[in-house]
């Protein structure tokens, strides 16, 4: 920072304000959690202290905006340069952020869904002693009232400074900034489908008096301003971003549908005379439908992919680079949050059924005395869909080749997700899958798998360039 500037940093002539509100929708279910352990379960959701609603914090909104301009403007590793945010922790001479985004609260009371999570040993494939917890989630469909302040001096570089906000902004309107927790496993993803802008220039008597009198903390103003309202946020300014985006990833987009039942068990409590186990639920539309769940389909691809790793004699740090780490099963002492994305699934066109089972005993060879048990899994028909999405950030070739490989025994049912695969549950058959590798600054390479009915074979464009991603894998298992 220059003389001039650090002279008046406690000064800032502003000259304009930009009011943005936008209705924000939960397309998933989010985990905002409040670390309370007082809380009847391991996780919470943080709560309004007066009325039983949701709280987001602004803090929570600013850091995944800041983190994904970052990314976007930059690329993935590289150092944050924006003047949306302000200065990084390290910098005490740095100036604050001109982008004031205020707390929102749920437009209604809450509506929780409980999740429960268990870690697997790789090696026994069975859980882990007390690894299991449990933690509350926003239902899809919750709304946000997000309402940001841009604030503009006369030393800023306005022009760069709306591009970055429109650049955020527009993150939102992609639904491409999940918020909360566990966003790399399909938790949080959100959109932004309506916007209200106002600007009012500072200079001008008029409009800041207009600015003294606005209802700044009236939580709709959709009726009172229809002429604020753009659907596309770049409808409300004529400034392009001209940044491209400098990410560099591989995205797959899988079409399965349901070889054998399906069965993940649900952590929610049950209503009288249900099942003692039943598929996980979750609430999209206003209605319940079947869900595979990111967290459990992480889980089995990494398993697998241990597996693969193992059967090719090469260290296992490939995959901790890819799915992520945490002190017990790595030697540097260091976490490492995952690369991989894995949405959460919801599967189409279902049919419940429940099942009777019984344990027998090993010695005796007869039925195990209180050890019947009722489960309801999910069947699939002709129409049955589910689309399995996975992102890879920063992907080097062998990792593409081992993401091939998983792919693969998806498709062909030898990969099976979910509980009881022991009995032939879980196994998917594959339809089509497109497969796009995005590399920064220059053009896309996409791919395409299908196979439209199990009698029929299965077509891939340029099998020739997929197969060097696997004959990477290989060459570095060499190495």
């Amino acid at each position: 920072m220059n003389r001039e500037r650090l002279k008046h940093r406690n000064q800032r002539c502003i000259i304009e304000r930009i009011i943005v509100r936008g209705s924000l929708v939960l397309e998933t279910p989010a985990c905002l959690g409040s670390g309370d352990t007082d809380s009847n379960v391991d996780l919470a959701i943080l709560r309004d202290c007066i009325e039983d609603k949701a709280l987001l914090m602004g803090s929570s909104t600013a850091g995944a905006l800041r983190n994904y301009l970052r990314e976007f403007s930059n690329g993935y590793n590289a150092i944050e340069t924006s003047l949306l945010f302000g200065a990084q922790r390290s910098d005490d001479d740095g100036e604050q952020s001109p982008l004031i985004i205020n707390d929102a609260l749920s437009s209604k009371d809450i509506k929780v869904e409980l999740r429960d999570l268990v870690k697997i040993n790789s090696v026994r494939r069975t859980a882990e002693e007390g690894a299991k917890y449990d933690f509350e989630v926003l239902e899809a469909g919750t709304q946000f009232e997000l309402c940001f302040e841009l604030l503009i001096d006369s030393t800023t570089n306005r022009e760069q400074l709306i591009r970055e906000f429109l650049i955020v902004l527009q993150g939102l309107e992609k639904a491409e900034i999940p918020i909360g927790m566990k966003k790399r496993r399909g938790f949080g993803r959100c959109c932004v489908r309506l916007w209200q802008v106002w600007k009012f220039n500072l200079q001008d008597s008029k409009q800041r008096q207009e600015w003294l009198n606005f209802p700044h903390w009236t939580t709709s103003l959709l009726t009172e301003y229809p002429n604020n309202i753009y659907n596309s946020i770049q409808e409300a300014f004529d400034v392009l971003p001209a940044t491209s985006d400098k990410r560099t990833h591989l995205t797959i987009e899988a079409i399965f549908t349901l070889a054998s039942p399906l069965l993940i068990r649900s952590g929610q409590a049950s209503v009288d005379k249900a099942p003692d186990v039943v598929h996980l639920k979750s609430w999209r539309h206003d209605q319940l439908v079947p869900v595979l769940s990111g967290t459990s389909l992480a889980g089995v691809l990494r398993h697998r992919a241990e597996r693969i790793v193992n059967t090719l004699h090469k260290n296992k740090s490939i995959i901790d680079g890819i799915f992520g780490s945490d002190f017990t099963n790595n030697t540097t002492k260091e976490t490492k949050a995952s690369r991989l994305t894995v949405d959460e699934v919801e599967i189409i066109d279902t049919a419940d059924l429940i099942q009777n089972r019984i344990a027998i005993d090993r010695f005796t060879g007869g039925a195990l005395h209180g050890a019947l048990f009722d489960e309801q899994p999910i069947f699939g028909n002709d129409n049955t869909k589910l689309v399995i999405k996975l992102e890879l950030r920063q992907p080097e070739n062998y990792e593409i080749g081992l993401l091939l490989l998983l792919l693969k025994d998806l498709w062909t049912g030898d990969l099976a997700v979910g509980g009881t695969s022991s009995i032939g549950r879980g196994k998917l058959q594959g339809i089509k899958a497109n497969i796009t590798h995005c590399k920064a600054g220059s053009s896309e390479l996409t791919w395409t798998i299908s196979q439209l009915s199990k009698k029929e074979p299965v077509t891939v464009t340029d099998a020739n360039a997929l197969e060097e991603y696997v004959a990477a894998l290989h060459k570095e298992v060499a190495a």
